[in-house]
C-alpha cells in the first residue's frame, strides 16, 4: 500500500518547473513597454512632497500610462488606459510636483492614479463625448487634501462643448458648463480666480476665430466672454500653435500665414502683439514649437523653437501679465541638423536645455549666458522632442534628459552621458524568426557534403579542411587561457553560448524597422536598420539563413539583411499585389499566397502544401501543378474558418509508440501531413475541429463545440500524435447554464488495442490516396480558470525530452507551460488508477486544471499584449529556447524535464579541482610511506 502511495506520489510530481528566483535575469529577459512617449504627457515629476526624487512618468501613443525610474531606465509601474475607454488614439496626462496623484484621459474616460505605485484613484466616464484637454486647477479647495488638486476636464460632445471641474480625491463632478454654440471646443485654461474655455469659431467667409469664455472658478457660471478677429491668419485647430494651462504662460501663440509673423496673446484680454520672426536661415519652417514652464510660480517666460530642413533655431520672449506686453529676451543660434528644446524650472526660474548635434547647453530664460555646456558621446540621430529634469548647485547646474529619437528609442542623457537607452519601437514587432552565424551553419554543411561524397573524397574534403582551420590556430590558444579560465570559474548555467542558447532573433516592426536582439546578453539590441518608410509594414514572414534574414511583406517586396551588421545586402519591390501569407518551402524556395489562397509562382512546389483563403477554404497543392489545386475543403455553408495549423517543421518523434504498465504498446498515429482547421457559426454559437491530412485533404477526424462564444478567443496546437484546442463555452458535465473556458486534448493512434498496428499494419509504405485509415483519437477536456490567446508547442533537438503545451494567458499577462503528462487523455475518470496505470505515471483525472505557480515561465513579470511564442531547440536535448512578443518581448529557457545534461550552478568546477589537487598531494606525500612499509612488512617476514 506504502509503494502504491508512493508511485501515485511520483507520478502526480510534475516533471517541468519554471525558472527559480536566481535564474531570473540570468536565463531569460523581458522588454516591458510603453511606446512612443506622447510629447505633451511626458515629464518628470516628484510624486512625495517629502522626498526631491522624481520620477519620468509618460502616456505613449499606445495609450499605456507609465512611470520610468530615470536612473536606469526600468518600468516602475504602467497602466494600459484603453481598458478604460471604448476609444483609442492619443491621451491626456497630467500631473503636479508633490500631489501623489496623475490624472489621465482616453476617449470619453478620466482617471487618477496614484504616482507613487500606479493604482487607481477614481474613474470618471463621460457618455457625451470624448475628453478634448485636461488641466489640474491651480489652487486647491480648502476641504480638499493638501496632496490633491481638482481636474478641468474639456469634452467635446458633437459640438457641444463641456467643461467639468472634477474632485481631486473622488473624480465627482462639481459643476460643469456647456456651450451649445456649435463652436469647437479647444483647451482648457485657469487663472487663481478664473477657468477659461477656448474654442474655434467658423468666421462667415472663411477662416477661424478664436474665442475665449470666461468661468467663475467656484461656481462655473459665465463671466465673460471675447472673441479674438484671427480668421485671417487661422485656419484650423492645427494652426494653433499653443495654449497655457494656467498662470505660468497664460497665452495664445499662433502665427501668420506666411510665417512671418508670431502673434501672442494674454488669456482674458483682447489685445494681440505680434512679434517678427527672425528667419536668417533663408529655409521655409516646417515646424514651430512652443516651450513654456507650467509650475505655477514660474515667470511668464517662454521659448519658441523654429525648425527647417537643414537645422533649428529658436527665440526667447517675456511676458508681462499686468500690461499684457510680450517681449523677444533674446536668440539661440541657427545649428545644423536635427534638435530638440526641453523646459525646466527651479523655484520660479525657467531654464531651457537644447540638445542638437552632439552637443547639449542649458541657458536661463532671463539671459542668454550658457550655464552649461555638455559632449553628447551618444548623441541621438534624430531628436524628435525632449523633457527635461534641472538642478542647481551655487553657479553650476545638472540636467538629465529624456530624448525621444525617430527610431522610437528613448534614452536618457545625463550631463552629456547616455544613462539608459529603451527601445520603444520594439513595441509594434508584428513578426519574428530565429538567426543563425553564418560560421554556426558552416561546419554542418560541410559535413552534409562529406556525407554525399566517396569514402576517399570524403576524406580528402577533411584534410582539406582541417588544414583550412589551421589558420585559425593562432587565435585559439591566444584565447584559450581565458576559455580555461573563465570555464573554471563560470557555472556552467551562464556559459552555454556554444550550445545553440544565445542565438540572435530578427524582429521586424509595423513603422518599417528591424531588430537584432542578442537572446544571450538579455535580449540586448545588436543593431536596428530603418528598411522601409512606412508605418504599416505588414511583415508576413521572416525567412533566415546562415548569415542573413529576408523580410517579407505583404506587398511582395524583399529585404535581405546582414545579421552581424544589420546592413541591408538585397532589396526588391513589390509587385502591386496583396499577400496573405509566406510559405518557405523545402528547397529554399519561397512562396508568396495570395488572398485567394493560390500561389504567386507558376513552378512546381517541392512536396506538397496547404493554403487558405479569404473566402473560407483550405487548398492541398501537390508538386506537378501550381495552377490547380489537387483538394479543397470548404466547411459548412453557415461556418467561417478562423485558423488553420500544421505540426511544426522541427517535430522529431523519440518512440513510435506508448509503452503500457503491462509492457504492450499503443502505437501512436504518426502522420507528418496532419494539418488542424478551426471554423465557428456565429449565429449558432458553435466551434468545429476538423483534421485533414495534407496531401489528400481527407476529414481525418472532426469534433463539434456548442455554446462556444465566438468573440473571444480560440487558441490551438498541433505536435507528433496529439492536438489540443481552448474555447469559452458551455460545460457539458455540469449543464448547459455553466460556462467556462476549456482546454481539450486529443492524442492519435492507430488503434485502440495494443500491439495492434490498425489497416495499415506492417506495412512499410502508404498513399493518403488510397485506403488512409483514420485514427483511433482518445480526448479529455479540463475547465481552466483563464483565457488563452495563442498555443505553441516546446521543441527539443531529438524529441525525447518531455513537451510542454506553452499557453499564453492575457487576463494575467502570462505564458505557461503545461506539462504533456497532465493532460494525458487516459487518465482514468471517477477511479483511482490501478497499479498497471500508475506505473505508466498515470493518475486520477480531475476536470478542473489549476494552473501551478511553476508552471509561468514569466515568473512573476507581467508580459503584456503577447500575440505569438517561438520555440526553438538547441544542441541540448533538456533545453529549449522561447521568444514571444507583442507588446513586450519576453525570452526564455525551457527546461521540460529538467537540465539533465548539463551541470547545474551548485556545481562547484573549482571545489571539484581543488579535491583532484588535494588527493594528488596526498598521495604523492603518502605513496613513499606506503612503499617504505610494505619493504619493512617484507623484511620482518624473513
Amino acid at each position: 500500500m506504502r509503494l502504491h502511495a508512493a508511485l501515485l506520489l511520483a507520478a502526480c510530481a510534475s516533471p517541468a518547473a519554471a525558472i527559480y528566483p536566481d535564474e531570473v535575469n540570468h536565463v531569460d529577459f523581458h522588454h516591458a513597454l510603453l511606446g512612443a512617449p506622447s510629447p505633451d504627457s511626458t515629464f518628470f515629476l516628484k510624486p512625495s512632497s517629502s522626498s526631491n526624487a522624481s520620477l519620468l512618468y509618460t502616456l505613449s501613443e499606445k495609450s499605456i500610462l507609465g512611470a520610468v525610474n530615470p536612473r536606469d531606465g526600468t518600468l516602475v509601474w504602467r497602466q494600459n488606459l484603453t481598458r478604460s475607454g471604448t476609444a483609442t488614439g492619443a491621451g491626456i496626462l497630467r500631473g503636479s510636483d508633490g500631489n501623489n496623484a496623475v490624472v489621465g484621459a482616453t476617449g470619453g474616460v478620466i482617471s487618477s492614479w496614484s504616482a507613487q505605485d500606479g493604482k487607481l484613484g477614481w474613474e470618471s466616464q463621460s457618455v457625451d463625448g470624448v475628453v478634448a484637454d485636461l488641466e489640474l486647477l491651480e489652487l486647491a479647495d480648502a476641504s480638499a487634501t493638501p496632496d490633491s488638486r481638482d481636474t478641468l476636464a474639456l469634452v467635446n460632445g458633437d459640438g457641444v462643448g463641456i467643461v467639468r471641474r472634477l474632485d481631486g480625491d473622488s473624480g465627482e463632478v462639481k459643476w460643469e458648463h456647456k456651450d451649445i454654440s456649435g463652436d469647437i471646443p479647444f483647451q482648457v485654461s485657469s487663472s487663481p480666480t478664473e477657468v477659461f474655455l477656448i474654442s474655434l469659431q467658423s468666421a462667415l467667409l472663411k477662416g477661424t476665430k478664436i474665442k475665449v469664455t470666461s468661468l467663475d472658478s467656484v461656481t462655473g457660471r459665465q463671466t465673460a466672454q471675447h472673441t479674438l478677429s484671427t480668421e485671417n491668419e487661422v485656419s484650423g485647430p492645427d494652426a494653433v500653435l499653443f495654449v497655457g494651462s494656467n498662470a505660468a504662460a497664460p497665452l495664445i501663440v499662433w502665427t501668420d500665414k506666411s510665417q512671418k509673423t508670431l502673434k501672442v496673446n494674454v488669456i482674458g484680454t483682447k489685445q494681440i502683439s505680434s512679434l517678427a520672426i527672425d528667419n536668417a536661415s533663408g529655409q521655409d519652417i516646417e515646424q514651430i514649437t512652443v516651450h513654456a514652464p507650467r509650475k505655477l510660480n514660474s515667470l511668464s517666460h517662454f521659448l519658441v523653437h523654429y525648425k527647417t530642413t537643414a537645422g533649428s533655431w529658436a527665440e526667447v520672449y517675456h511676458v508681462d501679465v499686468k500690461s499684457s506686453a510680450v517681449s523677444k529676451a533674446y536668440q539661440l543660434p541657427f545649428l545644423q541638423g536635427s534638435s530638440a528644446v526641453a523646459t525646466s524650472n527651479v523655484d520660479a526660474n525657467v531654464y531651457f536645455t537644447r540638445i542638437a548635434g552632439s552637443e547639449a547647453v542649458v541657458v536661463s530664460s532671463a539671459s542668454h549666458g550658457i550655464l552649461g555646456r555638455w559632449n553628447v558621446k551618444e548623441a541621438p540621430a534624430d531628436a524628435v522632442y525632449a523633457v527635461s529634469d534641472l538642478v542647481t548647485k551655487g553657479s553650476s547646474v545638472a540636467v538629465r534628459l529624456a530624448v525621444l529619437q525617430a527610431s522610437g528609442d528613448w534614452q536618457l542623457i545625463r550631463n552629456g552621458q547616455t544613462e539608459w537607452t529603451r527601445h520603444e519601437g520594439l513595441i509594434d514587432t508584428v513578426a519574428a524568426a530565429w538567426a543563425d552565424y553564418e560560421d554556426q551553419e558552416g561546419l554542418a554543411h560541410e559535413l552534409e557534403v562529406e556525407g554525399h561524397e566517396s569514402l576517399i573524397g570524403a576524406y580528402i574534403h577533411r584534410v582539406k579542411r582541417h588544414l583550412r582551420d589551421l589558420e585559425h590556430l593562432p587565435a585559439w590558444l591566444k584565447e584559450l587561457p581565458q576559455r580555461v579560465l573563465s570555464s573554471v570559474l563560470a557555472d556552467e548555467v551562464s556559459n552555454l553560448d556554444s550550445f545553440g542558447v544565445a542565438n540572435p532573433v530578427i524582429v521586424a516592426t509595423k513603422q518599417g524597422r528591424i531588430y537584432a536582439l542578442d537572446t544571450g546578453k538579455q535580449g540586448a539590441v545588436m543593431w536596428s536598420v530603418q528598411a522601409a518608410e512606412t508605418s504599416e509594414w505588414d511583415v508576413k514572414a521572416i525567412i533566415t539563413s546562415p548569415g542573413v534574414a529576408t523580410i517579407y511583406p505583404s506587398d511582395g517586396s524583399s529585404v535581405t539583411v546582414n545579421i552581424t551588421t544589420g546592413q541591408i545586402t538585397s532589396s526588391s519591390v513589390g509587385k502591386d499585389m496583396k499577400l496573405q501569407s509566406i510559405a518557405a518551402l523545402g528547397n529554399q524556395q519561397v512562396l508568396g499566397i495570395k488572398e485567394n489562397g493560390y500561389p504567386t509562382s507558376s513552378g512546381d512546389i517541392p512536396g506538397f502544401l496547404v493554403t487558405t483563403s479569404s473566402d473560407g477554404r483550405v487548398l492541398g497543392w501537390a508538386s506537378q501543378d501550381s495552377k490547380t489545386p489537387v483538394w479543397e475543403f470548404v466547411p459548412a455553408s453557415d461556418q467561417r474558418i478562423v485558423h488553420a495549423s500544421a505540426r511544426p517543421a522541427h517535430d522529431p518523434v523519440a518512440s513510435i509508440g506508448k509503452v503500457l504498465g503491462d509492457r504492450s504498446v499503443l502505437y501512436k498515429y504518426l502522420n507528418p501531413n496532419l494539418v488542424l482547421v478551426t471554423a465557428v457559426n456565429e449565429a449558432e454559437h458553435k466551434a468545429s475541429f476538423y483534421l485533414l491530412d495534407g496531401v489528400s485533404g481527407k476529414v481525418l477526424h472532426t469534433a463539434f463545440q456548442a455554446g462556444v462564444d465566438t468573440s473571444q478567443p480560440i487558441a490551438s496546437a498541433i505536435s507528433e500524435n496529439w492536438f489540443s484546442y481552448s474555447f469559452f463555452g458551455d460545460v457539458l458535465d455540469f449543464g448547459s447554464s455553466a460556462k467556462g473556458y476549456q482546454l481539450v486534448i486529443s492524442e492519435l493512434y492507430e488503434s485502440s488495442i495494443p500491439n495492434d498496428r490498425g489497416g495499415l499494419g506492417d506495412a512499410g509504405n502508404y498513399s493518403s490516396f488510397d485506403g488512409l485509415p483514420v485514427p483511433h483519437v482518445i480526448s479529455q477536456a479540463f475547465v481552466i480558470d483563464q483565457p488563452i490567446s495563442h498555443m505553441a508547442v516546446t521543441q527539443t533537438r531529438q524529441g525525447i525530452t518531455v513537451r510542454q503545451l506553452l499557453c499564453t494567458l492575457p487576463s494575467t499577462n502570462s505564458i505557461i507551460g503545461i506539462p504533456r503528462p497532465l493532460l494525458d487523455p487516459r487518465r482514468p475518470v471517477d477511479r483511482d488508477p490501478t497499479s498497471a496505470e500508475a506505473e505508466e505515471g498515470l493518475f486520477r483525472y480531475a476536470p478542473f486544471l489549476l494552473f501551478e505557480g511553476k508552471w509561468y515561465l514569466t515568473h512573476s513579470r507581467d508580459v503584456a499584449g503577447i500575440h505569438t511564442v517561438l520555440s526553438r531547440p538547441t544542441l541540448l536535448e533538456s533545453t529549449s529556447v522561447v521568444f514571444a512578443f507583442g507588446s513586450d518581448i519576453f525570452g526564455t529557457r525551457a527546461t521540460p524535464s529538467h537540465a539533465f545534461d548539463i551541470l547545474g550552478k551548485s556545481f562547484s568546477k573549482m571545489q571539484l579541482l581543488l579535491t583532484v589537487v588535494a588527493l594528488a598531494v596526498g598521495v604523492s606525500f603518502l605513496a613513499p610511506m606506503a612503499r617504505k612499509k610494505q619493504v619493512n612488512m617484507l623484511w620482518k617476514a624473513t
